[in-house]
């Protein structure tokens, strides 16, 4: 009843903020994030992170041509409050860091020993951990998260003319932000 009433004064407060015309996240309606399927189990959030935020992002993987080999550089994407790419909150960009319109940021890696691609035409799906957070607003005190039902993004298949060579690949992501239970 208490989380009930809680819930019930964010949605107030985030509608209330929308009203005013400032930038508003989707509310996790639960805190058990995205349902994984048996091969994903490695990018499972620990025990005792609760998940914060649920974001969109449509963007493109870069990768650069080695001369042997395409290598991934950084990503480039907005992020999006709604499934339809609505309601733009913030970027994604090289670190990997994500910030928000308000400011906030994560910067995180990847957990060693986590991912998976049940797409095969799709980027990994990952376990990320925070190494840092500044700023208020959504992105603070995130600790972990995962990038889970991508499309596109892969590295491409022919290769490059030139060393240094640059490609955008197109890709689509779902990002669950957790912070830690308190």
């Amino acid at each position: 009843m208490y989380q009930t009433k809680i819930k019930r004064v964010v949605r107030l407060l985030v509608l209330a903020t929308a009203a005013l015309g400032l930038q508003s996240v989707a509310l996790a309606q639960d805190d058990k994030g995205p349902e994984l399927p048996p091969q994903c189990v490695s990018i499972t959030v620990p025990e005792g992170n609760k998940l914060a935020h649920h974001l969109y992002a449509r963007g493109v993987q870069i990768y650069k041509w080695n001369g042997v080999s395409w290598e991934f550089d950084a990503p480039r994407a907005a992020l999006f409050a709604e499934e339809g790419y609505f309601g733009e909150v913030g970027s994604h960009y090289r670190g990997p860091t994500w910030e928000s319109k308000s400011g906030s940021k994560v910067l995180a890696a990847r957990v060693p020993g986590t991912g998976c691609t049940p797409d095969p035409t799709g980027i990994a799906w990952l376990l990320l951990q925070s190494t840092e957070t500044g700023g208020p607003g959504i992105f603070s005190r995130i600790t972990y998260i995962q990038r889970v039902n991508t499309t596109g993004g892969i590295a491409p298949s022919a290769p490059g003319t030139t060393m240094g060579e640059l490609q955008e690949v197109p890709y689509t992501a779902e990002y669950f932000f957790y912070r830690a239970q308190n």
